[in-house]
């Protein structure tokens, strides 16, 4: 190509109504990665579901400047290779459980601390209050933004009998989802199990384990009814909360026009309202859903929540104060929510 040419070409493009389009010049597809099963906007998981309406309103919203690319199922990579893989920079987005990264950064342990959150008002309460504003600060210390604030609660699924006291436990191989519930099952004479809630069914099927604990929508997701022959439900009342947030690569989102990101945030605080409402409704929907499958459901009351309670005050809670300066605070912060 001649000088002369390469100049009329660069002219044209300088003086071309899409050159000069913003939206045009910043257009980016950006990665949603978690490990629950996928669906559509209108049905399915809701944590799926949810990824979904957040990337086609804030594609609506930006005019297609920000495009989105889903990947559940753990397809695009490993759960647990997830955390640290946005706090890099090599992905963008991921709907994961903050505690499942306690090995990496022992803070974020406290989303999912045994007793600590026992209703969604008190977990709400978090994103404007003393401990979610300094949970969000040293995330973004560590490179990642919430989008979405979201809690669940959850329950207790058994190849025999139902969990409800902390008795009943003893003996058994049970799944916790954390180190600091992991605590709390061993002081009820619990052998533990770790792994993330998408291998459980397999652990359960095989023998491998006992009991898992996890979110009601899980169990759902899950099958878990297929392996299960009891449950003790979260709709009563739960010592089992989870925080499972929208998150985003600091890095990513830095990079990021104003605009782009006043977008990402509103988008993702307007989603709660949605995510409090499917957990709930989940809290609700588990118990037929055993129930049709011949499981026997139980609940749980105020004195057995309070054992639980009691158990994680002298083992969990002591144990994540005593890991450094910012969980003993943060621990501090949450017990005013109490």
């Amino acid at each position: 190509m001649s000088v002369m040419t390469r100049r009329a070409l660069l002219g044209a493009l300088a003086t071309s109504p899409l050159w000069m389009n913003p939206v045009w010049a910043q257009s980016s597809n950006l990665k949603i990665s978690h490990q629950f099963p996928g669906g559509s906007v209108a049905e399915g998981d809701f944590r799926d579901r949810l990824c979904r309406m957040f990337a086609a309103e804030v594609e609506k919203r930006t005019r297609g400047a920000l495009k989105f690319s889903i990947y559940p199922g753990s397809s695009l990579m490993k759960t647990n290779a997830q955390f640290s893989a946005m706090r890099k920079g090599a992905l963008d987005m991921s709907l994961v459980p903050l505690s499942y990264a306690g090995g990496e950064v022992p803070e974020v342990n406290i989303g999912l601390m045994p007793g600590l959150v026992t209703s969604y008002d008190q977990g709400m309460a978090w994103k404007n209050s003393e401990v979610g504003k300094e949970l969000a600060r040293i995330l973004a210390e560590k490179g990642i933004v919430v989008v979405s604030w979201i809690w669940q609660a959850g329950g207790v699924a058994s190849r025999s009998k139902p969990i409800i006291d902390p008795e009943d436990a003893r003996g058994l191989k049970v799944r916790g989802g954390s180190r600091e519930m992991d605590l709390i099952l061993k002081e009820a004479g619990a052998a533990v199990v770790t792994l993330p809630s998408n291998e459980i069914y397999a652990g359960m099927q095989t023998g491998a384990m006992d009991a898992a604990l996890t979110s009601s929508t899980s169990l759902i997701s899950f099958r878990l009814e297929e392996v299960s022959k009891a449950l003790t439900t979260g709709r009563a009342g739960a010592y089992w909360f989870m925080f499972e947030p929208l998150m985003m690569s600091k890095a990513v989102f830095d990079r990021l026009p104003k605009d782009q990101q006043a977008a990402i945030m509103a988008v993702g605080g307007e989603l709660e309202t949605f995510a409090r409402k499917a957990a709930q409704d989940d809290d609700a929907a588990v118990a037929a859903v055993y129930q049709r499958a011949g499981a026997r459901v139980a609940d749980l009351n105020p004195a057995t929540l309070k054992k639980w309670q009691d158990i994680a005050r002298n083992t969990a809670w002591k144990d994540y104060a005593a890991r450094n300066a910012n969980c003993a605070k943060l621990l501090s912060l949450a017990e005013k929510l109490l």
